[in-house]
């Protein structure tokens, strides 16, 4: 019996001296992307304008075209990212410049009834004329960055990306940025011809 009794209290204290430090909850995992770096190259196409886009994009597709407006659409397609970046350029009339801006605006202003925030940068490049505007818009929004730009006089092109899944700002997050800066990219590299 007495070797019961020593075994027991052995058996309560033991637990009290055999852990030096308090357990600690391990955190929440996340998930991380880690994505290649980006190299550009120059589009070598029959566009009335040049850019460079990342490598990571394996072709432009030109689609849409419209010969009335002389307009047509360009999708710069990332399958390993899910997602596409649409543009959209437009030859510049007497009377469209305006209208083709506002147009613009108001597609990036459609977003804030699931956007948590939209931010508006405005862009200058005097030395190949490029002028515009960069939208980047945060939360479950359907598109995460948009853009247009235009000489003033001859070109226009608006551009937007989207992926291709049901938005959710904390899994497209990592995509969306790596995206986001392939579309700054091309804006500073635009030339029109």
């Amino acid at each position: 019996m007495i070797k019961f009794k020593v075994l027991a209290l052995a058996l309560i204290v033991s637990p009290c001296f055999s852990c030096g430090e308090d357990p600690v909850p391990k955190p929440k995992g996340f998930l991380r992307l880690d994505y290649p770096p980006a190299e550009y190259k120059e589009t070598d196409t029959d566009l009335p304008f040049t850019f460079e886009k990342n490598t990571l994009a394996p072709k432009i597709r030109k689609v849409k075209i419209d010969d009335k407006n002389r307009s047509f659409g360009i999708n710069i397609d990332y399958p390993s990212l899910k997602g596409t970046i649409y543009l959209t350029y437009i030859k510049v009339t007497e009377n469209n410049l305006i209208p083709l801006i506002r147009d613009s605006q108001n597609l990036t202003q459609e977003h804030t009834q699931k956007a948590d925030v939209i931010e508006g940068d405005f862009y200058e490049n005097k030395d190949h004329r490029v002028y515009g505007m960069f939208y980047e818009i945060g939360g479950n929004a359907a598109s995460q960055s948009q853009f247009y730009v235009t000489d003033s006089v001859n070109h226009f092109l608006n551009g937007s990306l989207y992926f291709y899944a049901k938005p959710n700002y904390d899994s497209i997050l990592p995509a969306a940025d790596y995206l986001k800066k392939d579309i700054k990219h091309i804006m500073e590299t635009l030339k029109w011809k």
